[in-house]
């Protein structure tokens, strides 16, 4: 059945969700545990935690924007990290820093240097 989606590839995707059917049907959850964790090892981070979201939730997830802050800024943006997918830190962490002047950048980077060094 793998092999059979492996061919039928794009022009049929609906071949997977069988694919699943037949594996449940035909390995015991052992086996299927063996084959979803070797699927996801051959994965990089970003595409292995947006299969597990898609999964385990039925869509891939993240935090989305960050909310205006409220009361505390810091406070705010722990939390919506803490919510947002990997990628989505990735990219506003970047984009903060290349937005930040001169300065408040190498203030910065020592910050996360000494940390980094405990």
């Amino acid at each position: 059945m793998i092999l059979c989606s492996l061919i039928a590839g794009d022009d049929s995707p609906e071949t997977w969700p069988a694919a699943a059917f037949v594996l449940r049907v035909r390995l015991t959850t052992k086996e299927i545990v063996g084959l979803a964790f070797a699927a996801l090892r051959a994965l990089e981070p970003e595409p292995r935690e947006m299969t597990f979201e898609a999964a385990h939730w039925g869509e891939v997830t993240g935090a989305g924007v960050p909310l205006p802050t409220f009361l505390n800024a810091m406070d705010d943006a722990r939390w919506w990290a803490s919510l947002a997918s990997r990628r989505e830190r990735k990219a506003y962490c970047l984009a903060a820093f290349e937005a930040m002047p001169p300065a408040d950048q190498s203030a910065f980077l020592r910050h996360v240097q000494r940390e980094g060094a405990r």
